[in-house]
C-alpha cells in the first residue's frame, strides 16, 4: 500500500502536474528525475557523493504533486475526510521522506489502515513511525489502494481536461 500511495505521485500526479505547467518536456524532464533518484538516491557508500542531489531534486519537484494527491484523496474519499486530514497532519511528518509521507498517510486515512512500522526492504530492516490508524493491510487493501490511485488518475483526467477547457475558452 505505501508503494501505490508513493508512486501515485511519482509515476502519475508529478508528471501530470509537471506536464501542465512545461508540455511533454515537463513530464519527460520530471521522469528522468524521479528514474535518477530511484537509481542512485539511496543513501548507500556507492552513492553517496552524488546520490544525495538527485534524492533532493525531486523531493523538490515533488513537494506540491505529493499535495495535489492528497487533495485528490480527499475529493475521492469525502466519506473519510476526517481521518485523512488527521493523518496527514498529524503523521505525515514524522515520515523520512517530505512527499512519500503526504501521500502514504492520506491513503492510510482513506483506506482505515496503519501503513508504516517495521518494513524490511531486501535485508535492510527499517523502524518507521506508523501513518494512520486502524488494522494492518492485508492483501484485499492493496487492492483497495489500487482502486483508490485509478480512481485519483480519472480525477486528475477530469480536472486536467476542464482547465484546458477554461484555458482554451479564455484565449
Amino acid at each position: 500500500v505505501e508503494s501505490v500511495a508513493e508512486n501515485t505521485v511519482d509515476a502519475v500526479v508529478a508528471p501530470a502536474c509537471w506536464g501542465a505547467v512545461l508540455g511533454a518536456p515537463g513530464a519527460l524532464g520530471h521522469r528522468a528525475l524521479n528514474t535518477m533518484d530511484a537509481m542512485v538516491g539511496h543513501r548507500t557508500a556507492r552513492y553517496e557523493r552524488f546520490g544525495w542531489a538527485s534524492a533532493r531534486a525531486d523531493d523538490v519537484a515533488n513537494w506540491v504533486p505529493a499535495r495535489v494527491t492528497a487533495g485528490l484523496v480527499l475529493l475521492a474519499r469525502p466519506g473519510a475526510r476526517r481521518s485523512i486530514l488527521t493523518a496527514v497532519r498529524r503523521d505525515a511528518r514524522r515520515h523520512p521522506s517530505p512527499n512519500a509521507g503526504i501521500a502514504e498517510a492520506a491513503f492510510a486515512g482513506a483506506l482505515g489502515v496503519e501503513l508504516g512500522g517495521p518494513l524490511r526492504y531486501g535485508e535492510r530492516q527499517e523502524a518507521r513511525p506508523t501513518l494512520g490508524r486502524g488494522p494492518r493491510p492485508t492483501a484485499i487493501d492493496v487492492r483497495r489502494a489500487v482502486h483508490l490511485q485509478s480512481t485519483l488518475e480519472w480525477l486528475l483526467i477530469a480536472l486536467l481536461g476542464a482547465g484546458a477547457v477554461v484555458a482554451r475558452r479564455r484565449r
